[in-house]
Parts: structure tokens; C-alpha cells; sequence
């Protein structure tokens, strides 16, 4: 075998493995824009919707006026042999 023959069987085989990579990549982004437009249709369902969020903060919010109401009353009491 001369050197160009050699030349041309590694430009082959390196086309080859460039070529099969670029195969790869090309199904895997077919299939990432597949599910990605899967997760656009399926990602609203697992979102709160804004009533049931604020649904939940009203109730927080009124835990927490409950708790601090409480606290001002204990503060109003003062241990008899110590200092504040």
C-alpha cells in the first residue's frame, strides 16, 4: 500500500466516526425539542394557580397575626427578679 491509499482509509475512517457523531447529535436535539414541546404542554398543569396561593398566604398571614398577638401579651408580663 502506497501513502496515499493509507491517506485516504484515515480521512475515511475519521469522516465516518464525524459523520455518526454529527448523526448523534442531530437525533438527540430532534428529540430534545420533542420533549420540550411536551413540557410546554404539560407544564401549566403543575403550577398553583394565583387564588390557591393566595388562599394559602391569607391563611399564613392570619397564623402569624394570631402568633404575634399572643407574643404582645406575653411581653406585657414581667418576671419578677429580672432585668429587661
Amino acid at each position: 500500500m502506497d501513502s496515499q491509499e493509507l491517506i485516504n482509509i484515515g480521512l475515511g475512517a475519521i469522516l465516518t466516526v464525524m459523520g455518526w457523531f454529527a448523526r448523534e447529535l442531530w437525533t438527540a436535539v430532534k428529540d430534545l425539542k420533542e420533549d420540550l414541546n411536551v413540557l410546554r404542554i404539560d407544564v401549566h398543569k403543575h403550577y398553583v394557580s394565583r387564588e390557591d396561593f393566595r388562599a394559602d398566604i391569607r391563611e399564613i398571614k392570619e397564623l402569624l397575626s394570631k402568633i404575634f398577638d399572643k407574643l404582645d401579651d406575653k411581653q406585657d408580663k414581667v418576671w419578677p427578679n429580672r432585668d429587661i
